[in-house]
């Protein structure tokens, strides 16, 4: 049975928007946009081009008239602010409507003293950690009870773009920085796609970390992926920003989901070393 509400996936085509459309399209009136990919979607009609940059996004709004917006696509600056700016005032609308933004840990940047939770302070210093927190506040801001900001943290899994250059690195002996005194968490995209679920079907709001419930270091993680792997070693390059310990690494604290919908940098490393999805994927 399809659900009440009509989705709108913005960077449906994009690595996660693509697993969050095969999640919800099966129990909700779902649709995407694309930007460039036009040879792969212009013949699906759930699918619109979108482009922050040239096109108008209330009069995609208007003629897709959904219930639930999910912003997960990338834009200049200005273009992304005034995108959710338009976002916000199509949803402020409607009293059942709500924008799900995707965020990421890169926020909390330039805050490397402790892991960062929910409701912590931003502080960044990186162009799309600023960036990412501007539209954060703007959307608080303006839908402070019909917004969810959901923060992600490093995202790994088997067909990820993370994993693949780490394989290339493996399988030409190239070099790979890892950073044996960052500590991460991480997750996989099915897990976000689950608790995203989770998070429309019990109309959930405020802010989310939708990360592993523990932490690991940059380099302790690759190396566990590569042994599990059976691999060869890629010629990993050792980088230290400091002496003690740093951490780049978002957890859950007062948004709790269910344990069900909950994940562990071992459940990570299991995904990332799934021998059998890799072999389909082999060139």
């Amino acid at each position: 049975m399809i659900g009440k509400h009509r989705i709108l996936i913005l960077g449906g085509s994009g690595f996660v928007g693509s697993y969050l459309y095969s999640e919800l399209r099966a129990y909700y009136d779902s649709y995407g946009t694309y930007c460039e990919q036009s040879g792969r979607y212009e013949e699906n009609q759930a699918f619109f081009q979108y482009c922050a940059e040239k096109d108008s996004i209330t009069s995609l709004l208007e003629k897709v008239q959904p219930s639930i917006v999910i912003s997960c696509f990338n834009a200049t600056t200005e273009a992304e602010l005034q995108s959710h700016r338009d976002i916000s005032s199509y949803v402020a609308r409607f009293s059942d409507a709500r924008l799900i933004f995707l965020s990421t840990h890169e926020v909390f940047s330039a805050q490397r003293e402790h892991p960062s939770y929910e409701y912590d302070p931003t502080l960044s210093d990186t162009s799309l950690g600023k960036r990412k927190a501007a539209v954060e506040k703007l959307v608080n801001d303006l839908l402070p009870n019909q917004s969810c900001i959901a923060r992600l943290p490093y995202i790994f899994g088997v067909h990820s773009p993370s994993m693949m250059q780490l394989r290339q690195a493996i399988r030409h002996q190239a070099t790979y920085e890892v950073f044996p005194n960052k500590a991460i968490s991480v997750t996989i995209p099915q897990k976000i796609a689950q608790q995203l679920h989770y998070i429309i079907n019990q109309e959930l709001t405020g802010y989310f970390h939708l990360a592993s419930s523990d932490m690991v270091h940059h380099e302790d993680f690759l190396r566990e992926i590569c042994e599990k792997l059976g691999d060869e070693m890629p010629i990993f390059k050792s980088v230290f920003t400091r002496n003690e310990d740093e951490y780049d690494a978002i957890l859950p604290k007062y948004q709790l989901l269910p344990e069900t919908y909950s994940i562990t940098v071992s459940a990570v490393v299991e995904d990332c070393t799934l021998k059998e999805a890799i072999e389909t994927f082999k060139p």
